[in-house]
């Protein structure tokens, strides 16, 4: 059977999504109460005539649906203007906070799928022992847990122990030192949020691991494993553990697809410099361009990591491109 069918409905799904995107993208920003010239220059010298040509300068006088068009022919090509707040290209502010959330968020995930799936899948084959209630008991608390929550107290515990950086990438100076104690200092820093967002992702991964196996282990074919006399070691990781990874192809790309907002109250708590905190302060300055291109690139990711996710998935399961 042929998989063109199947691409070309997925291709066309994600391409209106794409449209809604820029669309909803345009709007939501716009909703919100407050001028950005007014936040952007609060001397009570400025003047109205001052204000208005302000405001004509970054295009805000404009009709709305000329603004859209504008806007819609620069999504297209990534343009989204110049940040009203930092007096620079959109472009030129949002990469390097996305490289510094990348640095956080890639390491974060790994570590949390690797850790995830290996004791979930230990809590399945122990299903009802002491270890299952034990791992899965950590999971769900890890899981529920607000991660500003998480992170606020392992701050309290790093102040309390001492020595340990709680905010920001680099120590004052830092960057002037050789390269070894300058990437030393760079795993200090990355310490404490990447634990954090470690543990908020390690409970997720965990809890449908566990779940997708206790599925798998009650099918026929594992049954007849087990009559065979097959050991336990290679029923689970030969047999049920592969056909278990399936609901997590899907969690992965969504994850990862997260990798600009997903990251967004790590970095707030620890100062991190990566795009949620970018995203953070311009939402106070009403920073309009930058908020675009932030959402923007946040649901894009997340689009394009589903897309690729259901070819891996089908590819995976064809009963999913054939359904």
């Amino acid at each position: 059977m042929s998989n063109v069918p199947y691409i070309l409905r997925r291709t066309v799904s994600a391409i209106l999504t794409i449209f809604a995107i820029i669309i909803l993208n345009f709007i939501l920003f716009r909703l919100l109460p407050g001028n950005p010239i007014t936040l952007l220059y609060r001397s009570p010298a400025l003047t109205s005539r001052q204000i208005a040509l302000l405001t004509s300068e970054f295009g805000l006088n404009q009709p709305l649906w000329i603004q859209f068009v504008i806007f819609f022919k620069n999504s297209l090509v990534g343009n989204f203007g110049i940040s009203f707040f930092y007096k620079e290209p959109v472009t030129t502010v949002i990469i390097p906070a996305i490289k510094n959330s990348l640095i956080l968020l890639i390491p974060a995930n790994l570590l949390a799928i690797l850790l995830g799936m290996f004791t979930g899948a230990v809590s399945a084959w122990r299903r009802g022992k002491k270890v299952d209630g034990t791992i899965l008991g950590v999971s769900l608390a890890l899981y529920a847990m607000p991660t500003f929550w998480l992170g606020s107290m392992l701050i309290v515990m790093a102040l309390y122990v001492g020595g340990i950086p709680v905010e920001g990438m680099y120590s004052i100076g830092a960057l002037s030192q050789n390269f070894l104690a300058r990437f030393l200092d760079f795993l200090s820093h990355l310490a404490l949020p990447l634990i954090t967002l470690t543990l908020v992702l390690y409970g997720e991964f965990t809890i449908v691991m566990r779940n997708s196996l206790l599925d798998v282990l009650s099918e026929d074919y594992i049954v007849t494993a087990k009559a065979k006399g097959a050991s336990d070691s290679r029923i689970l990781w030969k047999h049920a553990f592969p056909n278990g990874l399936l609901p997590l192809v899907s969690l992965i790309a969504i994850s990862f697809g997260l990798v600009i907002g997903g990251v967004m109250f790590t970095e707030i708590v620890f100062s991190w410099p990566g795009i949620g905190f970018v995203t953070y302060t311009a939402i106070f300055m009403r920073d309009y361009p930058v908020l675009q291109g932030a959402f923007f690139l946040i649901t894009i990711t997340v689009v394009l990591a589903n897309y690729f996710a259901d070819f891996v998935y089908g590819y995976i399961d064809p009963r999913i491109r054939y359904q």
